[in-house]
């Protein structure tokens, strides 16, 4: 039983999933930041008020003797974040992956850089060796054409057909 949940721990999906919390934490706390010291700051400025969580309005009670506050300042923030990290979401993740999604529907994968010249010069040589044995195979010899065609030394370095 032990074993079964080390094995559900170690997984990399699993430790993935924990390293995306992890950073998806520290982003939060990255936004809320930004949402509330400077977005929440300007519109505190722009009401007058303290900071954003004392943005609200007074409504004065039935009797007249005192009102109540309605804070909304919180809420504003809170719609802050969420769009601030809706919006990266999107065009960080949601539009590279449809786009990504688009190529494949249609074969097309993106584009891939040009091989080096190693790479291309490996290609020829790999070409001419096959070219080489589809010759040899049809040549003078064995049924399998001559052994430098073929293959190269046989055990032990000797040369010529392998024994069978």
């Amino acid at each position: 039983m032990l074993s079964g949940f080390k094995d559900f721990i170690l997984r990399g999906n699993v430790i993935d999933l924990a390293i995306a919390v992890v950073i998806g934490a520290a982003f939060t706390a990255i936004v809320t930041a930004i949402s509330t010291d400077v977005f929440g700051n300007l519109i505190a400025a722009i009401f007058d008020a303290e900071d954003i969580g004392t943005l609200g309005v007074d409504i004065p009670s039935r009797t007249g003797d005192g009102a109540t506050t309605v804070v909304f300042g919180t809420t504003i923030a809170a719609v802050l974040n969420f769009l601030i990290v809706a919006a990266v979401l999107y065009f960080l993740v949601v539009v590279p992956m449809n786009r990504l999604l688009a190529l494949r529907k249609q074969g097309a994968e993106p584009d891939v850089a040009a091989p080096s010249e190693d790479v291309l010069l490996l290609q020829e040589i790999r070409d001419l060796l096959a070219a080489q044995r589809a010759a040899g195979a049809a040549g003078p010899g064995a049924p399998g054409g001559d052994a430098d065609a073929a293959g190269g030394a046989g055990p032990a370095g000797q040369r010529g057909p392998h024994p069978s």
